[in-house]
């Protein structure tokens, strides 16, 4: 940001409604993130609203369906201007897919088309702006919205394209039955709750809360933790003052902590030739310390927007009270106690990792296209914004030749879904704790179902225990769909 000023200033100036530019200079905060947590405060209010005078049992589903959709759009022109018709092409573009395709290849459809204009928008942006990118833009909507598309394309498959018994439990329970009409499928994509930063939620879950039958999991749960047949409708009214607290925390902590150790100091060339490297590791530990309260923030307020609208029941624990987990997306706890990093990963954007989950287990066939959409969305909160869009874009134009090589391997060989072959190839995206960036790995099995090997390609070098972790992350896809034992510790 030296004197490229006019570069600097277009980067970074916000698209979005300049009303609140008074308080972002009042504060020091960018606008962006000004806009951000009054949209979210705001979406606060109307969630309240929602459920206390738009309730299931007091106006149709379908009005609740338009006026979600109504605040969402609001929402996301009022941050973004008119870059919010990105999310609105790519919604509409999933949907022509959705009603006009076959069943039988809707899900392939989908995936490629949204993994193509999200990458598309990631690339252009990163030469257009010449890597001045705003920590909150589009692309955080953008990426929510490939998770959902793909997610609700692969449970329509699921439902009306595959026999019963080719699915898992989980499968049959989220398989849709038909396919979703426009007014579904806008609110379920661009409602107010979830449609800055998510976070993923399955369509089911969202079509029962919308007709006021969420209450029913509560239902189901009290009566079998105390044998009684009815459960009044749960109030989220302590759960949400409670993460508003944790809210508060964190929002004290960034203006406290988080900017007094910037993490951009980081790459400060004057900091950088002067400091020694123990200076610099130190303050590198400390400074991303620092920034991880900024995501706490995030996804917690968003959560407690799900809870205040009576979204996000999970049922009733042990305790016998109601649980509000269904959609949230982080476990500060945990994580900051976290003895392992499988610890730390799966309390660290849950919903994420669970549409992970979700779509690899599909078949080994969509296994390289999934991990190709987790690399691009897993940068929806990256530490450093240059580095992470850098990083994307090299690391997808690096992935294509194995993407290719997979689908000639797909077209060539026959897979058994009953057995793993003598060597089953396959191109896997891993998460490598130490260098904190996503490679490929080539796994192979040998027939008595033990991992034969595990190496990432020339590039990363041989990274046995990433292949490992792999699997683990993955909930054993291989052993899922080609017989290979879910994890182990041979190699």
């Amino acid at each position: 940001m030296q004197n490229e000023e006019g570069n600097t200033d277009i980067a970074f100036k916000p698209t979005g409604c300049s009303w609140l530019s008074p308080v972002s200079e009042r504060v020091g905060v960018p606008l962006d993130q000004v806009n951000f947590i009054a949209c979210q405060l705001f979406g606060l209010a109307v969630a309240f609203w929602f459920r206390l005078a738009l309730g299931p049992h007091r106006v149709s589903a379908e009005l609740r369906h338009a006026v979600a959709i109504v605040f969402g759009a609001a929402i996301l022109i009022f941050c973004f201007g008119w870059y919010a018709v990105h999310v609105f092409l790519l919604v509409l573009a999933c949907y022509g897919i959705m009603i006009t395709a076959s069943v039988h290849n809707l899900h392939r459809y989908t995936l490629i088309a949204s993994l193509g204009y999200l990458t598309l928008c990631q690339v252009s942006r990163v030469f257009i702006f010449d890597y001045g990118i705003l920590s909150t833009d589009f692309s955080g909507p953008l990426m929510i919205i490939t998770q959902k598309v793909t997610t609700l394309a692969f449970q329509v498959h699921d439902g009306m394209s595959r026999k019963q018994e080719e699915l898992t439990d989980d499968q049959r329970h989220l398989a849709v039955r038909s396919r979703p009409s426009l007014l579904e499928y806008l609110s379920y994509n661009i409602n107010f709750l979830s449609i800055l930063v998510g976070p993923c939620c399955l369509y089911k879950d969202y079509t029962e809360f919308i007709r006021g039958r969420h209450v029913k999991r509560v239902r189901d749960s009290g009566s079998r933790q105390n044998g009684g047949d009815k459960v009044p409708e749960p109030s989220p009214v302590r759960t949400v003052v409670n993460k508003l607290l944790v809210c508060v925390c964190c929002l004290l902590w960034f203006f406290i902590i988080t900017k007094a150790f910037p993490i951009t100091y980081n790459v400060d060339p004057q900091f950088v030739s002067d400091a020694s490297f123990v200076t610099r590791l130190a303050y590198a530990l400390i400074s991303i310390q620092a920034a991880r309260p900024k995501f706490y923030f995030a996804w917690t307020l968003a959560d407690a927007v799900h809870n205040a609208a009576g979204f996000g029941v999970s049922g009733v624990n042990a305790r016998g009270e109601v649980s509000w987990e269904l959609v949230s997306n982080v476990h500060i706890w945990e994580i900051e106690t976290a003895t392992s990093f499988k610890s730390f990963i799966d309390n660290w954007n849950i919903q994420t990792a669970l549409w992970l989950k979700r779509i690899c287990q599909f078949s080994v066939t969509s296994l390289m296209l999934s991990s190709v959409t987790l690399q691009c969305v897993s940068r929806s909160s990256p530490v450093s914004p240059h580095a992470s869009h850098i990083r994307a874009v090299g690391d997808l134009a690096w992935s294509l030749p194995r993407i290719l090589l997979y689908i000639h391997h797909r077209y060539t060989h026959h897979l058994s879904s009953s057995h793993c072959a003598q060597k089953l190839p396959g191109v896997f995206l891993v998460f490598s704790p130490a260098q904190d960036l996503l490679r490929c790995c080539d796994l192979g099995c040998h027939s008595d179902g033990h991992l034969l090997h595990g190496h990432a390609f020339p590039s990363a070098g041989h990274q046995t225990q990433h292949a490992v972790l792999q699997i683990d992350v993955l909930s054993c896809a291989c052993h899922q769909y080609s017989g290979c034992d879910p994890l182990t510790q041979q190699t």
